[in-house]
C-alpha cells in the first residue's frame, strides 16, 4: 500500500504538474534569511495582497538568492501598488544586473515617464534608483524634476548632488546655487 500511494504522488503529480514543495515534500529553504523569509511567507498567507511584504520578500531574495524568487516578489508588489517606486528601481537594478541593458532601460523609461506627473513623485523614483545604484536614471529623474519645477529648490539641490558623485564640481555649483536662489 505505501508503495502504491508514493507511486501514486508521483504520478499525480506528474500530471498535475506541482512541485515536490508544493505537494509537501522534501525541499526547505536553507540560506541564508530563511528565518526572515518564513515570516514573511506566514504573513502573506494572511494578506497576500500586502505590496510592503512582497517588497520586503524580494529584498531578502535578492540578497541571499535565488534571482527569479527576487524578481517575482518585485513584480508582484508592483501588481499590487504600480507606483511602488521601490520596486520599480529593484526590477531596473535586477535587469541591469542580469546584463539585460535594453530591457532595464526600456522599464526605466517607463517608471520615469509614469512619475511624470509629480515633482514628489519623480524625485521619490529619482532617490530609489540612486539607491538601487542605478545613477543614469536617478539622473534622469532629477532632470524631469527641475523640467516639471523649475522653481522647486528640490531638485536642483538633487542635481548638485548627483553631479558631485560625478566629481563635476562646476555642475554641482550651478545647481547648488539656483536651489539657494530659489530657498535661501
Amino acid at each position: 500500500e505505501a508503495l502504491l500511494a508514493a507511486v501514486l504522488l508521483v504520478f499525480i503529480t506528474a500530471i498535475v504538474g506541482c512541485s515536490w514543495e508544493q505537494a509537501g515534500g522534501f525541499q526547505s529553504d536553507t540560506l541564508p534569511g530563511a528565518a526572515e523569509r518564513a515570516e514573511l511567507h506566514a504573513k502573506l498567507e494572511q494578506h497576500f495582497e500586502n505590496p510592503d511584504v512582497h517588497f520586503e520578500l524580494a529584498q531578502s531574495y535578492r540578497k541571499n538568492g535565488p534571482w527569479r524568487q527576487a524578481k517575482y516578489h518585485y513584480e508582484s508588489a508592483l501588481r499590487f501598488d504600480p507606483i511602488n517606486r521601490g520596486a520599480q528601481a529593484a526590477v531596473v537594478k535586477i535587469l541591469l544586473d542580469r546584463g539585460q541593458q535594453a530591457q532595464a532601460g526600456a522599464c526605466a523609461k517607463l517608471y520615469i515617464k509614469q512619475a511624470e506627473y509629480s515633482l514628489q513623485e519623480t524625485m521619490k523614483l529619482g532617490r530609489a534608483f540612486e539607491q538601487e545604484g542605478a545613477g543614469e536614471y536617478a539622473f534622469a529623474c532629477y532632470q524631469q524634476a527641475v523640467r516639471l519645477s523649475p522653481e522647486s529648490p528640490e531638485g536642483h539641490k538633487a542635481l548638485g548632488c548627483y553631479y558631485l558623485t560625478k566629481n563635476e564640481i562646476d555642475s554641482a555649483k550651478e545647481c547648488f546655487k539656483q536651489s539657494f536662489r530659489l530657498d535661501p
